[in-house]
């Protein structure tokens, strides 16, 4: 249910109560030297456990009905019922658990990964060739289902100093009436986009403009894909293309998603500039650049998703008379970029993707003479 910052603190993620014995993890491949490899590097964390194995995906699902798994890593490409095939069940199955989807499909298999995040897949990492599984890959996998499985919780701790300046009134914040609707997403933000976009009314024809962290080559899909879901044209990113009113236009993957006005037009640019967040696209360059070209008549939107992008960019907004709404932490993959915006303050409403898309179309209150 859509509300306005409470006292009370948010339940960390969608991921289920950890263990004693740390964040449960399955691991579902049909190749017995992956699955052995996965459990090693998993066992060598003490913050992670083993929930089970699977060579196949129907056999996942028996297991999933009988042992609770935080943290599920799915190979896409199996005999039998493949990955993308059986995600619904799995996830069905697994009730609050995080799918990472890794699979040697992620970097070739756009439509296939694309696809396993708009249906609730919450992460993707590509499995290597031989040789690949190194201690760098090891960290980088451990990372992932650290902050799948456990970060979140902590990140959804309200801060002590943040914690009063984020929650202060009931009033909502009155900010000027947007013109332009930005969201920005990361670790679970394409379902949670999917989710929002279905819920936006048809009338509803303000320009929206999406950063969401995604390589370069998987954008052309991913637009394919929202263009479906908010029934409106989408286009990507480019330099010196209009920003139009009804359609979408999404970061290329190449860049960041830069805005600048021109006369009364929008016009986009794609920016390489280094961000402190590392990001590439980020959220924070597209929200100070709309900050400055609207004047601050901007709603933003902060959906799930990894680390504090974002957070930057909408101080500024909020600074020059923006809205912020972020995603609550209970449908979130991860609270890092919703979480960090709403401990600041920062957030006019908080609630579900769909709650949030029911509520961009109607804003709250607006500052007089704005």
């Amino acid at each position: 249910m859509l509300r306005r910052p409470s006292a009370e603190p948010e339940p960390a993620s969608k991921a289920a109560v950890q263990s004693d014995a740390g964040i449960r993890v399955m691991i579902v491949d049909d190749s017995l030297t992956v699955r052995t490899i996965f459990k090693r590097m998993v066992e060598s964390d003490q913050r992670m456990t083993i929930a089970g194995t699977a060579s196949s995906a129907e056999r996942a699902i028996a297991q999933l009905a009988k042992t609770p798994a935080d943290v599920i890593l799915l190979d896409l490409e199996m005999p039998g019922m493949g990955g993308l095939e059986a995600l619904p069940a799995i996830l069905d199955t697994a009730g609050n658990a995080q799918v990472l989807v890794v699979s040697s499909l992620t970097e070739d298999g756009a439509e296939a990964t694309v696809a396993a995040l708009s249906m609730g897949a919450a992460e993707t990492m590509l499995k290597p060739r031989p040789g690949g599984f190194n201690e760098t890959y090891r960290t980088q996998l451990l990372d992932k289902i650290y902050a799948l499985g456990g970060s979140a919780a902590e990140a959804a701790q309200p801060d002590a100093n943040a914690s009063n300046k984020a929650r202060i009134g009931s009033a909502p914040r009155r900010g000027k009436r947007p013109e332009v609707l930005a969201i920005g997403a990361s670790t679970g933000g394409i379902h949670a986009l999917n989710l929002m976009l279905r819920q936006i009314r048809p009338d509803f024809d303000l320009p929206i403009l999406i950063t969401q962290h995604l390589p370069a080559s998987f954008v052309p899909v991913f637009a394919r894909q929202i263009e479906v879901a908010s029934a409106r044209k989408t286009v990507i990113a480019e330099d010196g293309r209009e920003i139009r009113k009804g359609e979408v236009t999404i970061a290329s993957g190449l860049g960041h998603l830069i805005v600048r006005r021109s006369g009364e037009r929008l016009i986009t640019k794609t920016s390489v500039e280094p961000v402190p967040s590392g990001c590439l696209p980020s959220v924070d360059p597209m929200l100070s650049s709309l900050s400055a070209a609207c004047e601050g008549r901007v709603l933003a939107v902060i959906l799930s998703g990894m680390g504090r992008d974002g957070l930057k960019g909408a101080q500024e907004l909020v600074d020059n008379g923006g809205t912020i709404y972020a995603q609550n932490a209970e449908t979130s993959a991860v609270w890092g970029m919703p979480g960090a915006v709403t401990k600041a303050g920062l957030t006019s409403l908080i609630g579900s993707p769909e709650d949030l898309g029911r509520a961009v179309a109607v804003p709250l209150p607006i500052a007089a003479a704005k």
